[in-house]
């Protein structure tokens, strides 16, 4: 006897509301949770049967009818089943089956059951993002380390400020990307702490299922523990795009210092001509429209995160469709778009030249040492550190008036300013030559943390460090995800297997 979908109802869904809503919604549905739903009706049909709601005969078979199913069929039958993957999903079992079991799917709701194949779905994605973005660490603090010499003018407020090198300058991108780790894995910690299912409609369920075994099962830690919260909150999403919006926001940031050096004024990078784009109107012109591309696409994932949020704002506290299929619509555009963002920039840096002569050249142009002789004034000639920095000021002041070179500053006007406020110069010619020399000013910085060679080799030590840390509890997680996974496939009711 075939048993109708619902009582409540007469007809089918509407054409259109089919077309633009449910349809669609299935479709996405079956071919990304498929395999999840599959998983968490093994893992209900193995507690159907060890807490004696069902015996071994009747578990087999519908063992055997869960994976008999088949994708084509499901969408073939969705409209009878109001195009509701769940419904369509136990009809198909129910079919399949060639026992009648009446415990089967007792005490059932798709609330939870639904929810749960979101979140499995969600903690795949975000896995594959994460495993991205430690190969594009990789690629970085590599390249950092064989470039930790190379001088490149630092600026702040856009003009040229102190001398750093391109290590030290990846560096500060390889550390934000252990910033971005350290959020990603925190939050897939908190995603595996929250398994929903067990939660039932809203209220929780009549049967005592083990909760803590299913949430096992799955690879999850633990069940939610509350089984309204387990229906009713997405915040799960705002906590994934929270982390990837802090990602592409600061990446952002880096794309645009990335777009300025391979402008014609700086010159400091090249790429590949299979990375080059042309104008259609001057042939003279290089492009780097990829740039430009993956800077535009940070803007993306920063909308859908606010869509997240507006589409969550304001809403009752309960399980709806609105928070968890319209406000979470999305979140595969985002996890798509993330995975792109890093697949290109990954080969920006694996395929970016730094153009060492027109960057030393670029760095002869201005008067870097200013910070260093001012401290030397204060050291040298006991000046007070204020009136030292205005000394020198008026000093470069005047060589640019007089266009003087790096290797020929004028000592005899350093000499007359201190002169002008009451102070002896005891820094000869030699010394202030060496304090305005690019190449020295590198290794001028000691403190921990500097552009130094030296510290930024402890800084990628130091990195790489942090880097296994977060990798070794990526991984736990990882591998109970993949056990679990592999042994609910292979579940089977015989005597004595438990998962």
């Amino acid at each position: 006897m075939k048993i109708e979908v619902t009582g409540r109802i007469s007809k089918l869904p509407q054409a259109v509301y089919e077309r633009k809503v449910l349809l669609p919604q299935f479709s996405f549905e079956l071919e990304n949770y498929l395999v999840n739903y599959i998983r968490i009706e093994k893992v209900l049909l193995k507690q159907y049967y060890e807490q004696g709601f069902i015996n071994k005969e009747e578990t087999e078979n519908i063992l055997a009818a869960i994976q008999a199913v088949k994708s084509e069929n499901l969408k073939k039958s969705s409209t009878e089943n109001l195009t509701d993957i769940a419904l369509t999903l136990e009809r198909q079992i129910e079919e399949n089956m060639t026992l009648s079991v009446p415990n089967w799917h007792l005490d059932r709701s798709r609330n939870d059951f639904q929810a749960c194949s979101q979140l499995m779905y969600a903690r795949e994605q975000y896995i594959n993002i994460i495993d991205k973005i430690q190969e594009l660490f990789k690629l970085v603090i590599n390249l950092a380390e064989k470039n930790s010499s190379i001088i490149l003018p630092g600026y702040t407020h856009y003009q040229a400020a102190q001398i750093i090198s391109v290590g030290f300058y990846l560096t500060s991108i390889s550390h934000h990307l252990l910033e971005t780790q350290r959020k990603m894995v925190h939050c897939l910690v908190s995603l595996n702490q929250s398994c929903p299912l067990g939660g039932g409609a809203l209220a929780g369920q009549e049967i005592s299922w083990d909760v803590e075994q299913m949430a096992n099962d799955l690879g999850f830690n633990c069940f939610i523990g509350h089984a309204m919260v387990s229906v009713s909150s997405r915040n799960w999403i705002l906590e994934i795009g929270d982390s990837i919006v802090f990602f592409t926001n600061n990446l952002s940031r880096i794309l645009t210092d990335f777009m300025n050096w391979g402008s014609s004024e700086y010159q400091y990078i090249n790429l590949p001509d299979d990375l080059t784009g042309i104008s259609s109107s001057m042939p003279q012109k290089r492009n780097f429209p990829i740039l430009e591309r993956i800077r535009g696409k940070t803007s993306h994932v920063i909308s859908y995160y606010n869509d997240f949020l507006l589409g969550q704002r304001n809403t009752p506290f309960t399980n709806l469709v609105e928070v968890s299929k319209e406000a979470s619509s999305n979140l595969y555009t985002m996890f798509n778009t993330t995975k792109d963002i890093i697949e290109l920039f990954s080969i920006i840096i694996e395929n970016v030249q730094f153009d060492k002569e027109k960057i030393y050249e670029k760095c002869q142009k201005d008067y870097y040492g200013g910070f260093t002789l001012a401290n030397q004034l204060t050291i040298q000639n006991k000046i007070p550190y204020r009136l030292s920095q205005v000394i020198v000021g008026k000093f470069i002041t005047k060589s640019l008036q007089n266009k003087d070179t790096l290797s020929d500053l004028p000592l005899e006007s350093l000499a007359k300013l201190c002169d002008e406020y009451g102070f002896s110069n005891s820094i000869n010619q030699e010394q202030l030559v060496e304090i305005f020399d690019i190449d020295k000013l590198l290794t001028r910085k000691n403190s921990k943390g500097s552009t130094h060679p030296e510290s930024v080799k402890e800084i990628i030590k130091n990195q790489w460090a942090v880097f296994n840390n977060y990798q070794d509890k990526f991984s736990q997680i990882t591998n109970k995800i993949r056990t679990s996974s592999q042994s609910i496939d292979k579940w089977t009711p015989l005597k004595g297997i438990k998962l």
